[in-house]
């Protein structure tokens, strides 16, 4: 007797980041969990569940890269499915599918770069600390915060994010191709919900993950879902302080799309 058919579910939530704390998606810590997604149980396609408001540029690369090849390698369709936002380096994901469905409130979009951070140069010298910094180069030492910004480090910077921006264009027009609108906003970093995004191509329709599945592959179809797994220490709260900081740093990231 054939078994019914299998999903391989992904949840991809949270900010992307280097980072090793938990809940922070990066490459390293989605690497098992997408081989694994993609390798086990011989799937009939894999879906992604996404719900993430971006961060680094690099780990959003790498995860899709990482999910585009193993898609490639065993022939299988990735779906994705969005949840509250699929925004900035969250869409990057989200592109790495061959179909995007959102909710009728899920934000999508937000293509483009951002850098911010504080200046305290005033704040120090109010308080009397001095500033010490020793380069061999005279650019070692980039848009410092505890010193007034320079005009060379803010066209550097602009420079980088020109770069990266390009490339995040170029991923989502390989990916998303004809299906996109010509509308002049789309690259701005301007986001939209549900149904305006599809209207522009970000997504292909309004879809909840297992109605749709089992439309597409029959009633019978089961779900597999993959996750990270927590070490020893995270469950016991052994981090608190750190987790607490990156809180705090996931809950800008949030907060940019009012969630």
């Amino acid at each position: 007797m054939s078994s019914p058919p299998r999903v391989a579910v992904i949840r991809l939530s949270g900010a992307i980041a280097a980072s090793g704390r938990s809940g922070v998606l990066n490459d390293a810590t989605m690497a098992p969990v997408i081989e694994r997604a993609f390798r086990k149980g011989k799937p009939k396609a894999v879906a992604l569940l996404i719900n993430s408001p971006g961060g680094s540029p690099a780990q959003s690369s790498l995860i899709a890269a990482r999910i585009r090849r193993l898609a490639d390698e065993k022939e299988l369709p990735v779906h994705c499915f969005v949840e509250d936002v699929a925004a900035s380096g969250g869409y990057w994901l989200a592109c790495a599918a061959d179909d995007i469905w959102l909710d009728a409130s899920s934000i999508a979009g937000s293509i483009g770069v951002i850098s911010a951070s504080f200046g305290l140069q005033e704040f120090i010298a109010r308080h009397g600390i001095e500033r010490r910094v020793h380069t061999s180069g005279k650019d070692k030492s980039m848009l410092d915060p505890f010193r007034a910004e320079r005009d060379e480090d803010i066209d550097r910077l602009k420079a980088l994010q020109a770069q990266i921006h390009e490339s995040f264009i170029d991923h989502v027009k390989s990916r998303r191709g004809d299906r996109l609108s010509d509308d002049q906003d789309l690259f701005t970093g301007e986001f939209w919900a549900g149904r305006k995004a599809v209207d522009l191509g970000l997504a292909d329709g309004i879809a909840h993950l297992v109605p749709k599945m089992k439309e597409i592959y029959g009633d019978k179809t089961q779900f597999v879902v993959h996750g990270p797994k927590r070490g020893l220490f995270q469950r016991f709260g052994a981090s608190v302080v750190s987790e607490t900081v990156g809180q705090i740093e996931e809950r800008a990231h949030w907060a940019r799309f009012g969630l």
